[in-house]
């Protein structure tokens, strides 16, 4: 496996060690509770983060299917282009102050959604993800395009989807842990 497939692979491994220990001892009245009326708690974090990946997977497979039947192998790297790459930073924790991300509806979390049925949406989404990762390193995931499933008219690179994906789950996976260490404090909705 390429480094730059590898380091991919271990962003992904590495969201899902964070996720597992968000979640270890944690009861589902403490991950189901907000820390204040308009914060999410970490089973909507997470939930959040497999709604995310599911839609985000759904637009890249197509693209990657056709490349994959014109022959567009591997040129490269996994990076994405100079757009991707600060829309890939504006997502790495902490939030960015001057760059505010409007939550789109389809990824919205489920209202009141439960711990354990979250936890292994997210650990089910990630196992696509790699799969997708896995089927498609031969192919020029920084040369082809797919529709973004939330801005219409912007197409980013394989390479800048795989590179959101990670850089999204490390936003909420902070804003989880966030979550957990005030409730565990006492903090409620």
């Amino acid at each position: 496996m390429p480094p730059d497939v590898r380091d991919v692979q271990d962003q992904l491994d590495a969201a899902e060690r964070d996720a597992t220990a968000l979640v270890q001892g944690l009861s589902e009245e403490l991950g189901t509770r907000r820390p204040a009326p308009a914060a999410w708690s970490v089973a909507e974090c997470i939930d959040h983060l497999a709604t995310a990946n599911r839609v985000y997977l759904a637009a890249m497979r197509e693209p990657a299917e056709r490349a994959r039947q014109a022959g567009r192998t591997r040129r490269g790297p996994i990076r994405p282009g100079l757009f991707g790459g600060l829309f890939v930073y504006t997502l790495e924790p902490p939030p960015k102050w001057w760059a505010p991300m409007p939550l789109p509806p389809k990824i919205k979390p489920a209202p009141s959604p439960p711990l354990g049925p979250s936890f292994a949406a997210f650990i089910a989404s990630q196992g696509r993800v790699r799969a997708f990762l896995q089927e498609n390193a031969g192919l020029d995931l920084s040369g082809v395009l797919f529709p973004n499933p939330f801005v219409a008219g912007i197409r980013f690179s394989l390479a800048t989807g795989l590179h959101v994906i990670t850089a999204h789950e490390r936003r909420h996976l902070a804003q989880a842990w966030r979550a957990r260490r005030t409730v565990e404090q006492g903090g409620t909705s």
